[in-house]
């Protein structure tokens, strides 16, 4: 069993991490371990830090969070406060009780945090919020898929938003089909080269040819797989890359993505 999890704890703290766990019965079983089975003093094997939600510099932030979300924020606003920057946080959850650090965080920072708990407030009033940001505000999102895709879609909306930073728990459903249904990948650290099928991902194919590629989710959401491109074209259908950085195309997710062109070469 493998599972990523948000480092919330103090940021200049190297010597321990701190992470926030949201006991989910009925999903996959990582929470049920750690909330139920998993005891003090036990070792357990990790790995990382990875960071795929970078914290950019900007005069001004506007963190929104839901839920469990809230977690990847915790130190980005401790590190965004310390450097005196402006920034504000709207925080929903189904209720003030279900919102883990509610109360730390509007004790420690007040007026700057907006807790909405969604059984007096209802949901957050995403079009009112945004349509106040300043277009040197960063924004950042990190919760359900329903609150980041409702944020998506109202910031396209919105002359005055630039890049949303997003961080996903679930995949994003593709609304495309493959670009192709079979293409050629080299590995050339490998000097292999093999074809992938319809059915196949290029990480199954590296796997399969003995190339250790790491891996952990195999749906795109966690970045361990992700590939350096050394020529050709990718098929991005990851959520983990900004459009932005798919536009560069310098790295793939071998678990999820594809080629748009006939071969493609990685760095494995």
């Amino acid at each position: 069993m493998v599972r990523q999890y948000s480092l919330c704890g103090e940021p200049g703290d190297r010597r321990s991490w701190q992470v926030s766990v949201l006991y989910q019965p009925d999903g996959r079983g990582g929470s049920t371990r750690l909330h139920h089975e998993l005891r003090e003093g036990e070792s357990i094997t990790v790995r990382g830090p990875r960071n795929n939600f970078h914290l950019v510099d900007a005069p001004r932030y506007l963190f929104i969070a839901g839920g469990i979300g809230i977690t990847p924020f915790l130190p980005m606003i401790t590190s965004v406060d310390r450097a005196g920057a402006e920034w504000s946080l709207i925080y929903g959850g189904r209720s003030r009780r279900n919102m883990a650090f509610a109360d730390d965080l509007k004790q420690a920072h007040h007026d700057r945090v907006t807790l909405v708990p969604a059984d007096i407030h209802g949901r957050i009033d995403l079009a009112r919020i945004l349509a106040d940001v300043t277009p040197e505000t960063a924004v950042y999102v990190c919760g359900p898929e329903s609150l980041l895709c409702a944020v998506e879609a109202m910031a396209a909306e919105f002359d005055n938003i630039g890049e949303i930073h997003l961080e996903r728990f679930t995949p994003k459903t593709p609304t495309d089909a493959p670009v192709l249904d079979e293409f050629e990948v080299e590995f050339v650290r490998s000097g292999i080269t093999v074809s992938v099928g319809s059915d196949q991902s290029i990480l199954d194919v590296a796997r399969a040819a003995g190339i250790p590629a790491p891996f952990s989710c195999s749906e795109g959401t966690c970045g361990t797989c992700e590939t350096n491109i050394v020529s050709g074209l990718a098929d991005h259908r990851d959520s983990v890359l900004s459009p932005a950085e798919q536009e560069e195309n310098s790295t793939l997710m071998i678990c999820i993505s594809r080629a748009a062109c006939p071969k493609i070469t990685l760095d494995l």
